[in-house]
């Protein structure tokens, strides 16, 4: 994997199974989805006021543990209740300041939400799927462009690395649709880990120089090493 030197800069690490080259990068964007919630590990579609459970709440302790000595200068978070306690932990282990930001929410399924997924109608992430009182894909996909005009806007005014905590199917559209494509050797089909971080080296197309890695919920992490 791809891990920071206590000078904030990101290096090679062990893991085989995060996927990172290892570069000095003196600024970047780390994209975090939020920890587990009790929806998630039952498998049902999450309501807004939804929080960490207590596993989500160890797994952002290490994640916090993770980025301790990382450089994270800033934080954005959805104002999704589970994101933004995921991204308190994080503020307390860094001192950096939390903004909270509506537009990095998951994707509202309306009337969906609340419902075990056995218990759907049809394939919750169909492409023509308009839940009722829900967002389609078409303004999912708006509103994620908007939320990452405002991460670009806000990384450029940071000095250091901005954490950004957001959910899913954010991070899924971040990566596929706003940084450079990942090459023929990427992962086919991965899903979005609870706590997963995921770094995209700056100027536009942004480049993903770690992807979707969760080495710290593997093993006891070490303050100040991702």
């Amino acid at each position: 994997m791809e891990e920071l030197d206590r000078a904030g800069r990101w290096r090679a690490g062990a893991s085989a199974r995060c996927r990172g080259e290892g570069y000095g990068l003196r600024m970047a964007v780390v994209l975090i989805r939020h920890g587990e919630t009790a929806a998630n590990a039952a498998r049902v579609v999450q309501r807004p006021e939804v929080p960490l459970s207590e596993r989500g709440m160890e797994q952002a302790e290490r994640l916090a543990a993770r980025l301790a000595g990382a450089g994270i200068a800033r934080i954005l978070a959805s104002d999704l209740a589970r994101a933004a306690q995921t991204a308190e932990r994080l503020a307390e282990a860094t001192g950096a300041p939390v903004e909270h930001e509506a537009l990095l929410q998951e994707r509202n399924f309306g009337a969906l939400r609340g419902t075990p997924y056995t218990d759907l109608p049809g394939d919750l992430f169909a492409p023509d799927l308009h839940p009722p009182g829900g967002e389609s894909w078409e303004q999912f996909f708006e509103r994620v462009r908007a939320a990452w005009a405002r991460v670009e806007a806000l990384a450029a005014e940071t000095s250091g690395h901005l954490a950004v905590v957001t959910h899913g199917l954010v991070c899924q559209a971040v990566v596929t649709r706003h940084a450079a494509p990942l090459g023929d050797d990427a992962p086919l089909g991965f899903g979005w880990a609870n706590t997963s971080v995921t770094v995209l080296e700056p100027p536009a197309p942004w480049r993903v120089r770690l992807l979707n890695c969760t080495a710290h919920l593997e093993q006891v992490a070490t303050k100040g090493i991702v």
